[in-house]
């Protein structure tokens, strides 16, 4: 059922698969040397049709430059203003919900729990249109607060999923135990499932925040001003105001790809022990 592990394989099996990771490493990983030499990569060279050989020199001043000669720092500041209010909403509301539907056993939380989880299997582009019209008519469009509570609404049913399955595998018999001495239902949730909740936490902050900071789809469908564009938004603006100018552009790329990759370096024990912990769930 399971694949053998490595250790356990023959002598040739292990051979290869140390000659094929290095090599399917770089090749995944190919894109993004890619952009990062590039952004290093001096206009001379592009303009001299050096694309993708070695720099002539090393060009840091490129970064330098597209904070001078560009309004993204704003664009990394919207983004800010869009991520960090859609990892609270969309975490703290799931916590409550998952704690609902994995603790009281009403009649209809079946259904109500696939009513959560069913608009993730709504394709992005169906909900396009009336996304954008209900922004419109809700005076919303072209503002950070609709496209935080989109992303809100939307990453809640994920997340009550996976807080729902994890608060499930927990020890009932804590909640049974406090309800037998009289403490209130919120007193349970708050001092007891709360801080058993913290690695799945950690770890849907972790996955929300990437998938809200790296999302492009509703930056343009829902954010056409510069004042509440995302960075991954403006850098296809960029991208239109230098023709040419691939190295600016490849170094705004690096600067908008390192908040989430920081985010997963410093909470990289808890996210695996929350997806760990909620993958043993069930």
């Amino acid at each position: 059922m399971f694949p053998t592990p490595i250790q356990k394989a023959s002598a040739p099996a292990r051979l290869a698969y140390q000659i094929a990771l290095p090599i399917a490493l770089v090749i995944w990983l190919f894109p993004l040397i890619g952009v990062a030499v590039t952004s290093l990569r001096p206009a001379s060279d592009l303009a001299a049709g050096n694309y993708f050989g070695m720099p002539s020199s090393i060009a840091y001043e490129n970064y330098a430059s597209v904070f001078r000669d560009s309004p993204i720092g704003w664009y990394i500041l919207n983004s800010f203003k869009v991520t960090i209010p859609t990892v609270i909403g969309a975490v703290g509301l799931s916590c409550l919900t998952g704690f609902a539907l994995a603790v009281y056993g009403f009649r209809a939380n079946l259904w109500v729990f696939f009513a959560f989880v069913a608009g993730n299997f709504i394709p992005f582009q169906i909900l396009m249109v009336p996304v954008r019209e209900l922004t419109l008519k809700a005076g919303l469009y072209d503002t950070t607060l609709g496209l935080v509570l989109f992303h809100v609404a939307f990453q809640t049913g994920f997340c009550t999923l996976f807080m729902r399955n994890f608060i499930k595998g927990l020890p009932f018999a804590l909640i049974e135990s406090a309800r037998v001495e009289g403490v209130s239902e919120w007193q349970i949730f708050r001092h007891i499932v709360l801080p058993l909740m913290r690695p799945a936490i950690a770890a849907l902050s972790v996955l929300v925040f990437t998938f809200v900071w790296n999302d492009y789809f509703w930056a343009t469908v829902l954010v056409q001003g510069q004042h509440a564009m995302p960075v991954t938004a403006g850098l296809y603006a960029l991208n239109g105001q230098w023709v040419a100018a691939w190295h600016l552009v490849s170094a705004g790329s690096i600067i908008a790809a390192l908040p989430p990759v920081l985010m997963f370096f410093l909470m990289q024990r808890h996210f695996i022990a929350g997806l760990t912990l909620g993958a043993t769930k069930g």
